[in-house]
């Protein structure tokens, strides 16, 4: 069975399995299908101690909103920022800003739902709310922030707030 269905962002079809829109980059919801299994632990996951593990994956995205639109980064994950489509997912996203590097910044959202951007050594640079980025080095991003790539292609930065860790928390009177 070779079902299609529609993008919700720009109505071009796209197939079952795919994880985004290959014409506007937009990432698109993914159903629950019968013959989906939960995945086997892996070899390390089977050796480690329960102590050791560094716990549940959490349910956080973090949308940057483009003018072209939405790049989500759910936890757990990395999205390249830019215009090469054989590199970045989203690439469709920048195809019409000839300013925005092929490989230009990559947003990570570890396990825990902090979020980070690194320039890739663009041209024109990557900017998290007016503050250049330096080439090669990770900056934290929270939510309100504005990044921007290159001289104009902004995206506001939607990042649920997070929980506090309660390893990091201390009761009144204690150090």
């Amino acid at each position: 069975m070779n079902t299609t269905l529609t993008c919700p962002h720009c109505a071009t079809e796209v197939k079952v399995d795919d994880l985004i829109c290959f014409t506007c980059g937009a990432n698109l919801p993914r159903t629950a299908r019968d013959d989906d299994t939960p995945a086997a632990s892996t070899v390390m996951q089977a050796y480690l101690r329960p102590d050791e593990r560094a716990g549940p994956i959490s349910s956080t995205v973090l949308r940057l909103s483009f003018p072209t639109g939405n790049v989500d980064v759910p936890a757990g994950t990395t999205v390249l920022l830019g215009r090469d489509p054989a590199e970045s997912l989203v690439a469709a996203a920048f195809a019409e800003y000839e300013n925005v590097s092929r490989r230009h910044a990559t947003v990570t959202v570890d396990d825990a739902g902090h979020a980070s951007i690194r320039d890739e050594n663009s041209t024109n640079g990557t900017f998290v709310n007016g503050d250049r980025v330096l080439p090669g080095i990770s900056v934290r991003l929270a939510d309100g922030d504005v990044v921007r790539l290159a001289a104009d292609v902004a995206a506001d930065v939607v990042l649920p707030r997070q929980q506090p860790d309660p390893a990091s928390l201390s009761r009144p009177g204690q150090h």
